[in-house]
């Protein structure tokens, strides 16, 4: 879909303190051979009792705040809000949504928690700009996109939940609007899409009762290991994966007038360095130097986050500038992926 005036008026990202991934290796919580493939340095990671010790919307709220003020009047037109997560938000049977807006925009503003696994962000990005059609009745002016996790023991073992990455705790924040109003940036184009024959590989076979065990760390692994021991089809799925993917990033491209060697740079999953690196230059033919890679290294995996996340990095670092085109391509176990083309309209001075 290409998207005429969509603008990103302000991002947001809090995130915890760094827990360094070679002192979890020497602690024996961090596998030595993953260590070595993934090339992580550090994740975010919140200690309990710690200043950085704040449920997952609670972390939304912070990186939202700054996306706010960054949008300056934009922020008072915001119509709904959209909060996407992967894991448990502090309470059972409870709209997550409904607290982040009424911490940041009140109690008035409809909001909807957004589940799509890690592509919630991009996907939330594509809901967003539907909603956005400038002068249309019943169209909101400006949305607010807010992601957040908080991936702790002993429920979830963000070391060793699944093999590639390493989970990192923090929120993330965006505001779009329909006016370019103080916008840092354009969105061109977005494209989604999904094969939900590939839900198996994050359920693994048949169903449970209820959650896991307390003092049974999620496996993620070990589901998609089962999966592929019923159905026989690792070559399979992996090759209808990567078709999703490429169908994505194609469509997403082809809709902004983009060819891949006008991009700046890319944001993908922030997955494990190998990971990444058969995305980037078999997916995608580009080199590692044009990804977020050294920032996704230090944080980790933020769920759904990722992508907002990293394009925050690249516009409070200064790594692109007006005119730059930036990819963003996702994937969420379902399996969906949105891709995204953001053209950066003018300096980060927002992103203060």
């Amino acid at each position: 879909m290409r998207w005429e005036q969509v603008y990103l008026a302000g991002t947001g990202v809090w995130l915890a303190d760094r827990a360094d991934a070679a002192a979890a290796v020497a602690a024996g919580a961090y596998d030595a051979r993953e260590h070595a493939v993934n090339r992580i340095d550090s994740v975010s990671a919140a200690t309990a009792g710690g200043p950085d010790d704040l449920a997952p919307p609670e972390m939304a709220v912070r990186a939202a705040r700054t996306a706010l003020r960054r949008a300056g009047r934009t922020a008072e037109r915001i119509g709904t809000v959209f909060h996407s997560y992967l894991w448990f938000q502090g309470a059972e049977l409870w709209p997550a949504a409904a607290y982040v807006a009424q911490h940041t925009v009140g109690p008035a503003v409809p909001a909807f928690d957004l589940l799509q696994q890690c592509n919630a962000g991009l996907a939330g990005m594509e809901l967003a700009a539907r909603q956005l059609r400038a002068g249309e009745p019943g169209r909101d002016e400006a949305v607010l996109l807010t992601t957040a996790d908080r991936f702790a023991r002993p429920a979830f073992d963000r070391w060793r939940a699944e093999r590639g990455m390493v989970y990192g705790d923090g929120g993330t924040a965006v505001v779009l609007s329909s006016s370019p109003e103080n916008a840092v940036g354009r969105l061109l184009a977005t494209a989604t899409r999904v094969d939900n024959s590939l839900e198996g590989l994050a359920r693994g076979t048949g169903f449970r009762p209820g959650p896991e065990a307390a003092d049974r760390p999620v496996d993620l692994g070990a589901r998609t290991e089962e999966h592929f021991r019923t159905h026989r089809n690792l070559r399979a799925v992996t090759i209808r994966t990567a078709e999703v993917a490429a169908e994505s990033i194609r469509a997403a491209l082809a809709e902004s007038g983009t060819p891949i060697e006008r991009i700046a740079r890319v944001v993908l999953n922030a997955t494990g360095h190998q990971r990444m690196l058969w995305q980037l230059e078999q997916q995608l033919g580009v080199d590692e130097k044009r990804s977020t890679w050294e920032f996704c290294r230090e944080v980790g995996h933020l769920g759904a986050g990722d992508h907002i996340a990293g394009l925050n990095e690249l516009l409070e670092t200064g790594d692109v500038a007006a005119g730059d085109r930036v990819l963003l391509v996702g994937g969420g176990t379902g399996y969906s992926c949105t891709s995204a083309v953001v053209e950066i309209t003018g300096p980060a001075g927002g992103c203060s």
